[in-house]
């Protein structure tokens, strides 16, 4: 057998190529500036974009669908999770079921949209007289045919409460690895929602941000046979994989069942890897709707337009939180939590 544990390389695009149980991955960086006192971009920095479908990048960040706030204003879900990781920045999430949160530096928020739910994520620009970068991940992950239907619920994985593994290889040099899904030299995450296929044992799902230090050497463990394993190289000039030498940011499906040797190049990188079983089942996809059957988004589309998943609550397209609300998270039962009360 070949020691080459690379499977493939393929270009970063977006949204991130992915596989099975993955649906795919975006990642957001966006170096937003000081915010007005309403923390939406000031009215000067929005000529010339197309707002309502800002995706272009211009001066470094995007309003997205936002017009007033960058961001995602409400639009529905059903049959998958989300998961976003903030990495830098804010985001204020509402729902139809009267859930609302902030959330960042660091912390992740699992979202299982089951049988169906309207939602928006926002971008706060809360300091004035500063820039607001944001940076996030936001991965979906799919849900087999029984639990495409669940409850919608989110989990607040708070940055204080989510593990790190650091290594340190023969020369000193480290790498910090923020263990999101999947335990890692016995480090275990918080729980991910109860039906998501992650919470199942032998599903072996692994989501992982790596941190690099110059010419860092880490070695991880081998997952199952059974599942698949993919490296996201995003930052940094080039990055080892095993015996493989990658000097563009890419994709790299590599074999599971194998021990997994990453090797910064002379700068720090960063890396995200995806892995878990299959689930293996036929996927049929409408924009925010992912089923197992063609009938399956039509009745789903008839019942959003017939219901809207319960409505939207807020007398606000583009909810925000007060710019001195802080870390929290309301629940659809009235619950109310912060990272210091975990």
């Amino acid at each position: 057998m070949s020691d080459d544990i690379v499977r493939s390389v393929r270009p970063l695009g977006f949204p991130w190529i992915t596989e099975d149980p993955f649906l795919f991955c975006v990642y957001h960086d966006d170096k937003y500036p000081a915010g007005d006192a309403k923390m939406a971009p000031p009215r000067a920095s929005l000529a010339g974009r197309n707002m309502g479908q800002d995706f272009e990048g211009k001066d470094g960040w995007r309003m997205y669908h936002g017009e007033e706030v960058p961001g995602f204003p409400p639009h529905p879900h059903r049959g998958f999770e989300t998961v976003t990781i903030a990495r830098r920045g804010y985001i204020d999430h509402s729902d139809s079921l009267g859930a609302t949160a902030r959330f960042g530096s660091g912390d992740v928020q699992w979202l299982t949209a089951g049988g169906g739910i309207v939602h928006s994520e926002m971008f706060p620009l809360v300091e004035e007289t500063a820039p607001n970068p944001l940076e996030l991940f936001q991965i979906w992950l799919n849900l087999p045919a029984e639990d495409k239907m669940r409850p919608a619920h989110f989990s607040m994985l708070w940055n204080e409460g989510v593990p790190r593994v650091v290594y340190t290889d023969e020369a000193g040099k480290k790498t910090q690895v923020q263990v999101i899904a999947g335990a890692l030299e016995g480090k275990t995450p918080p729980p991910p929602p109860p039906h998501s296929w992650a919470s199942r044992p032998d599903t072996d799902v692994a989501i992982w941000s790596l941190q690099l230090e110059a010419g860092a050497v880490c070695t991880l463990p081998p997952a199952t046979a059974a599942a698949r394993r993919n490296v996201y190289f995003f930052a940094g000039p080039s990055l080892k994989v095993g015996e493989r030498t990658i000097d563009s940011h890419a994709a790299i499906g590599v074999r599971s069942d194998a021990l997994l040797r990453l090797e910064a190049g002379d700068a720090p990188c960063e890396v995200l890897i995806l892995q878990g079983r299959p689930i293996a089942e036929p996927v049929v996809q409408h924009g925010p709707f992912v089923m197992n059957k063609r009938e399956e988004i039509m009745q789903t589309m008839a019942e959003y337009q017939r219901t809207r998943f319960g409505g939207w609550p807020f007398s606000s397209e583009e909810p925000v939180h007060p710019r001195d609300a802080g870390r929290f998270a309301k629940h659809a039962d009235g619950r109310v939590e912060r990272p210091e009360s975990k």
